[in-house]
């Protein structure tokens, strides 16, 4: 009788080893997937980061006259080199990324708006300075029916590609904007 405890004993000890190791898998595994689950996250958060400041660098470039007079040199105080701007995403006082504006923004096409497409209902209307008075010194809006005006309805293609600092991960986002440009502006740079 005290040899069949014995071994029963050491079958008890045998499956509790057992059970134990199959323990430690199920936590090892468990843990190694959640760490996996944060580092996908994150780093899904760090591109919507990165994304979010080349959208930021387009909005900037696109809201400044600066996109039709001088697309070489949009930002004022460019971080690096021209046309590149510096962003602290995480608000520590480091650059995290940095968005470049390449190739220079370009204007894709030009078309000169007719004077009849003119829209003026009052003296601050953003058209009037297309307009031609017919006589110097004469107020009003003259009515011609053909003939272009001093602008031009353009089109400008803005690429910005932002880049982590650390890990040099990159992404790119393209944007095409419409502006109503005076016609010596598309003489200089548009096609």
């Amino acid at each position: 009788m005290t040899s069949i405890r014995r071994r029963q004993r050491g079958v008890t000890l045998f499956f509790a080893l057992v059970f134990l190791v199959l323990l430690t898998l199920l936590a090892v595994t468990t843990f190694n997937v959640g760490k996996s689950s944060m580092q996908i996250v994150g780093n899904f958060q760090h591109r919507n980061d990165v994304l979010a400041a080349a959208q930021e660098a387009i909005e900037e470039a696109i809201s400044t006259t600066r996109l039709m007079l001088n697309p070489g040199g949009i930002y004022l105080t460019p971080c690096t080199t021209q046309n590149t701007r510096c962003v602290d995403v995480n608000g520590d006082g480091v650059n995290d990324v940095t968005v470049t504006l390449t190739p220079t923004p370009t204007c894709v096409k030009a078309q000169a708006v007719k004077n009849r497409q003119l829209v003026i209902t009052s003296a601050t209307s953003p058209d009037l300075a297309c307009t031609v008075s017919p006589t110097p010194g004469s107020s009003g809006v003259p009515a011609l029916p053909s003939g272009n005006s001093f602008c031009a309805d353009t089109i400008w293609e803005v690429n910005a590609v932002a880049a982590d600092n650390v890990t040099q991960a990159q992404t790119t986002v393209t944007e095409g904007v419409a502006v109503r440009v005076k016609t010596d502006t598309v003489a200089t740079f548009c096609p």
